[in-house]
């Protein structure tokens, strides 16, 4: 593939930022720009790596360990933009310089991982360990690139080695086709309705369906996209069941349909190569090679969680459609519920069990009001502050920058926060950073974004469960913005996978705060605060729907197990895996996956979640076992606890994470609050010896 390149003429990648943060100057980087950019960036990491592996000195942790972490910076600060572009705001051209740079990148890393004068180098300061007198977080930096070589393959043959090395470049190709696949088929998809269709929905959703028409060129009308925003509010309120089932299945079939968007054949080569790789490294399957390197240990370990809520959680979405099925009987629907009916019965059962209507309730969660939240119990929690600063670079113009400030007023990080869902810009929330904190050489200050996808109002109305999501991903951006670290292998967010959401998912439970809601969820056009009696009910229903919510997410949790635990994919025809493991595990027909594999964008648009989707539920062990302790001192900002919970958040990956929760709470996590949490407890409780 040639490129317009950019050499011969100003590429901003090849000049110091002036701008505020040394954020990226977005308005002058042009997609050309990028291939040089990465070339030369690759070629001085090669050099640098050169520099170390050719240096006549014997290896010390300076002039090996550091000199690894100094190397690449170009690379990094290139990858970082182009990365979160093509999240955020892709085009066809970024798009095709993915596919093209996807292995050339891979097949860099992997020259770095496998290249034997630089393990070498590494192996002998591992074996010396005990007596080079690091500091700990030294050590524990010299541990994990140790292992991070082995599991990549360093003490492999050669034949072996030049084997990992072609997986993981074809591996970065499948990885990116199968993302593209999946923002095409939400980017191609809408259900365009007249006013005639909008039956049962509330403003809020109208509002939204007519802001995603005009924005899709159909002025005038209404349109429900793939969105999550879109089509869950849709899901729920529509008393069209033939529009719900429609919606729900152009929803369930994202990454699926016959052709050159088919994501089929990519997982099924995709899992062979995995596999292929934990063989290579002596591992049975790479279920085991994964989870190996993560605080569960082992397939069986993370299995044996899920199966503790798996079979309570089933008896209490049983009990659930018992409900929902009389509610259907009394709307006149004479046959048993299914996957598009869940959330429309589930939200009338809700308005008839808790007087709770969710229409009722958004209008008090304004998207700005609960950005407020979020900043302020940031602020009793950490003692910082949030200033927005309207003269930095963006990349959109939904995008809002604030200078984030401790309590002495003195900057430590830009948090950009990016909300609304358009096309270009994949599915879901997420956080990630243009520059991570560290002080290897002088304090970089971090610069986090978070990502979500909330349906554009006017102003901008929440659900609840928008709401969560938007403290959860806060809760990510506050990891890297509370990183307080030496080495950039070490900051922020950069722990183990199982560990990695419980900074975002503890913070979660301060928007369920009384004292939160009190004062931040303000109706939009009264200003009159939420009445204390719809905030008790909105407190009580917190469990409502709680068995749907947990069964669709541990049987993706499961697959994802059953799937990475095969020692022989071959030939995997993956509907047909799907249909027979949801056979055996009793799914309930009328509960749909909440990702199925086409889509399942954690497992296959990337290898982070890949065999660790149970990491979800591992967290929420540890963040219901958590926030209990501020609720046992009877003080949800306790300081001393807040102080202790700080410090993980400031730790990166300089400490063992089961280390840093129990410097926290004094103890190992206890399962029983996630129960309780979850309305589980009775079932657990109740199930057979």
């Amino acid at each position: 593939m040639s490129y317009l390149m950019a050499e011969m003429t100003e590429n901003p990648f090849f000049e110091a930022w002036a701008t505020p943060f040394e954020l990226p100057p977005f308005d002058r980087i042009r997609p050309e720009h990028f291939p040089a950019a990465l070339d030369r960036g690759m070629a001085e990491q090669q050099a640098e790596i050169a520099a170390i592996t050719g240096s006549p000195d014997a290896p010390g942790f300076a002039n090996t360990v550091e000199a690894l972490e100094r190397s690449g910076q170009l690379l990094v600060r290139v990858s970082r933009v182009f990365d979160n572009l093509t999240s955020s705001a892709t085009t066809e051209a970024l798009d095709a310089i993915d596919r093209d740079y996807a292995p050339k990148l891979a097949a860099h890393h992997m020259r770095v991982m496998l290249d034997a004068g630089l393990f070498a180098r590494i192996d002998a300061l591992h074996r010396d360990r005990d007596r080079l007198a690091l500091q700990p977080d030294q050590r524990r930096l010299l541990e994990r690139h140790h292992l991070r070589f082995v599991r990549s393959g360093a003490r492999l043959g050669p034949e072996q080695k030049a084997r990992m090395a072609a997986a993981s470049e074809r591996l970065a190709t499948l990885h990116t086709l199968f993302g593209q696949n999946v923002l095409h088929d939400e980017d191609a998809w809408r259900l365009a309705l007249d006013a005639a269709d909008l039956d049962g929905l509330p403003d809020f959703a109208r509002v939204g369906a007519a802001a995603a028409a005009a924005e899709r060129g159909l002025p005038g009308q209404y349109a429900i996209t793939l969105a999550r925003a879109s089509i869950e509010p849709f899901l729920a309120f529509s008393a069209r069941r033939d529009l719900r089932r429609a919606a729900y299945e152009a929803w369930a079939a994202r990454g699926e349909h016959r052709g050159a968007h088919d994501n089929g054949p990519l997982i099924r080569e995709i899992v062979g190569l995995r596999a292929e790789q934990a063989r290579l490294l002596g591992y049975a399957s790479y279920a085991a090679y994964r989870l190996d390197d993560t605080m569960a240990k082992t397939p069986e370990a993370a299995e044996n969680l899920l199966r503790q809520v798996w079979e309570p959680a089933k008896r209490k979405a049983a009990e659930e459609r018992v409900e929902l099925a009389e509610a259907s009987l009394a709307d006149g629907l004479n046959e048993p519920i299914a996957a598009w009916d869940w959330r429309y019965y589930a939200e009338q059962v809700r308005q008839q069990k808790y007087a709770l209507d969710e229409a009722e309730l958004k209008p008090y969660f304004v998207l700005a009001n609960m950005i407020e939240a979020a900043f302020d119990t940031a602020g009793r929690l950490f003692g910082i502050s949030f200033v927005e600063r309207r003269d930095c670079p963006v990349y959109h113009p939904d995008v809002r920058a604030y200078e984030v400030r401790d309590q002495t007023g003195r900057p430590i990080g830009l948090f950009l926060h990016d909300n609304f869902a358009r096309p270009g810009k994949r599915s879901g929330a997420w956080m990630s950073s243009y520059r991570e904190q560290q002080s290897l050489d002088g304090e970089v200050l971090p610069v986090v974004v978070n990502n979500n996808n909330f349906s554009k109002g006017d102003p901008t109305l929440l659900s609840f469960d928008d709401a969560r999501t938007l403290f959860h991903e806060f809760g990510h951006g506050l990891h890297g913005l509370l990183s307080r670290v030496r080495y950039p292998s070490q900051s922020g967010t950069a722990v183990r996978r199982d560990f990695v959401e419980f900074p975002s998912q503890v913070f979660e439970h301060w928007l369920a705060v009384p004292e939160t809601l009190r004062r931040y969820a303000i109706h939009y056009k009264t200003g009159e605060r939420l009445p204390e009696v719809l905030l008790q009910r909105l407190l009580a229903a917190r469990n409502f729907n709680q068995g749907f919510a947990t069964v669709e997410y541990a049987a993706c949790a499961m697959l994802d197990l059953d799937l990475h635990r095969r020692d022989n994919p071959e030939g995997l025809d993956i509907a047909a895996f799907e249909k027979d493991f949801l056979a055996r595990i009793g799914m309930p027909p009328e509960i749909g996956l909440r990702h199925r594999p086409a889509h399942f964008q954690h497992l296959f648009a990337g290898s982070g979640y890949a065999a660790g989707y149970y990491a979800y539920l591992w967290a929420e062990v540890l963040d219901a076992d958590g926030f209990a302790a501020f609720t046992d001192a009877g003080n949800p900002f306790d300081a001393g606890l807040a102080a202790r919970l700080k410090a993980i958040y400031s730790a990166g990956d300089t400490a063992d994470p089961m280390e840093l929760y129990r410097s926290f709470r004094g103890r190992e996590p206890a399962i029983e609050p996630l129960l309780a949490q979850r309305g589980l407890a009775a079932e657990a409780a109740s199930q057979p010896g």
